[in-house]
């Protein structure tokens, strides 16, 4: 056995020299499931591109056989609208799901994604492994006097935030792990669990408490989140507690109601 694997794999990297055992070998290798990157931008189509940090990281991945991308140019819709539109139109096998100030670190991204998915329905790259009545975040509690704190113990994943050269890491905690929310900056599904399973994003969150949301909702219709260790930037760190943000947490609050 161990001697025809040997010859099996002098054989294949013989051929792997020439144009036609090249073609040989792409029709007889299992094909990679596709990845379609979903994400909306206010940049126009050629600012995207050449300025903003998925578009730099991006640009240089994308092929027309397995990685292409989905993107929503000088964009004034919410998020949500944006997804739902790619789960319903897209016929890439995995949708990720990610903003647009995002670098693409890890030069494993896409074998990292095709791996975790093979065993997850929901991938994310930071979460919580527990969820308790009136949380406001992914990452924070609300104490006693109101004010936002972490939930340290219960987090999982890391992520850098600044820019390419110049960022620092937060690491959460233990990845890979279960959970049961996830953080919206990244998040990537195989595209007929979303739809066979019926789970989509909430319109009515434009740009908060859509990834919350949605996280309770795939929990809801049975599907397993996890964090994966995926080496990303964010450009930004998030906001929180902002006019706009306390606005979308009473409307998620008295949605989901604990």
């Amino acid at each position: 056995m161990q001697m025809y694997r040997r010859l099996r794999n002098v054989l294949r990297n013989k051929l792997q020299r020439t144009f036609i055992g090249e073609a040989w070998i792409n029709l007889t290798s299992k094909p990679q499931s596709s990845i379609c990157f979903v994400s909306a931008t206010r940049l126009s189509e050629k600012d995207f591109w050449r300025r903003s940090l998925l578009g730099r990281s991006l640009g240089p991945r994308l092929n027309q056989t397995t990685i292409k991308a989905r993107i929503a140019y000088e964009n004034t819709q919410g998020l949500p609208t944006i997804y739902n539109k790619a789960i319903r139109e897209e016929d890439a096998e995995i949708l990720v799901f990610l903003h647009d100030d995002l670098w693409l670190e890890d030069p494993k991204v896409m074998q990292k994604i095709r791996a975790a998915l093979k065993i997850n329905d929901i991938l994310g790259i930071a979460g919580n492994i527990r969820r308790v009545k009136g949380q406001p975040a992914w990452l924070f509690l609300r104490g006693t006097s109101g004010k936002l704190e972490l939930d340290r113990p219960n987090l999982s994943g890391a992520i850098k935030h600044g820019n390419p050269g110049q960022s620092e890491k937060s690491v959460y905690g233990h990845a890979p792990a279960a959970c049961e929310l996830m953080d919206g900056v990244f998040l990537a599904a195989k595209r007929q669990t979303l739809i066979k399973s019926r789970t989509y994003f909430d319109e009515q969150f434009k740009f908060d408490f859509y990834d919350m949301d949605f996280c309770r909702t795939a929990k809801q219709n049975g599907l397993s989140l996890t964090t994966w260790p995926i080496d990303l930037i964010h450009q930004s760190s998030g906001l929180f507690g902002g006019p706009s943000w306390m606005e979308m947490e009473a409307t998620y609050q008295a949605k989901w109601k604990n």
